[in-house]
């Protein structure tokens, strides 16, 4: 029987982050202003508009962006933690699935933000100015990020180095304040793979 819970916990985990991400990208790809013509945000509009359009009716825009997608991905994230938690015998209903479903969420944003930036970093050495919809979307989403790097940090003879301290950045950010964040929010050791 504990092999059939682990594998439930690891398909309803894998799917329910699999489909996470892309309602968090939704949300992001707003933030940065990406071009929206894009194949693969054409995908992810195509992807969450079923989930997304009757929250529109309820949840307003705020500073021009629309927030419904953010509070989608919080929903999901809580309803996964829900989820993984009653598998694992724990009564999940609390009112820290809030702060651990932020939490979640702000893990989720800056796992996003690295990758990203992993593959900016790569199409810069394998493909210099590539026009291709991936490359073109990884720049817009990397873009916010390292401009005030780039500010403080000047290039090195055409060398740019700023994803270097973007990158400890966001380290510190996800090895030192997330662990810290579920820490002080009790989150229990179970939802720490999913952080």
């Amino acid at each position: 029987m504990l092999g059939i819970n682990d594998a439930a916990i690891f398909i309803i985990q894998t799917l329910g982050s699999l489909y996470l991400l892309i309602v968090l990208m939704r949300f992001i790809l707003q933030l940065v202003r990406a071009n929206f013509y894009n194949p693969l945000c054409q995908f992810v509009v195509k992807a969450t508009q079923p989930l997304l359009k009757p929250l529109r009716r309820v949840i307003p825009s705020l500073f021009g962006l629309d927030m419904s997608s953010l509070v989608l991905a919080l929903l999901l994230q809580i309803l996964l933690f829900v989820v993984i938690l009653m598998l694992n015998g724990y009564q999940a209903f609390t009112v820290l699935l809030l702060p651990w479903g932020l939490i979640g969420i702000f893990s989720l944003f800056l796992k996003i933000i690295f990758w990203s930036m992993i593959i900016s970093v790569i199409l810069s050495w394998v493909a210099p100015g590539s026009r291709s919809p991936g490359a073109e979307l990884v720049a817009q989403i990397t873009e916010p990020v390292l401009a005030p790097f780039r500010r403080l940090i000047p290039n090195l003879g055409g060398l740019d180095i700023s994803p270097i301290f973007a990158f400890i950045a966001i380290q510190l950010l996800q090895s030192w304040v997330i662990p810290r964040l579920a820490y002080y929010a009790f989150m229990p050791k179970e939802l720490f793979g999913l952080i």
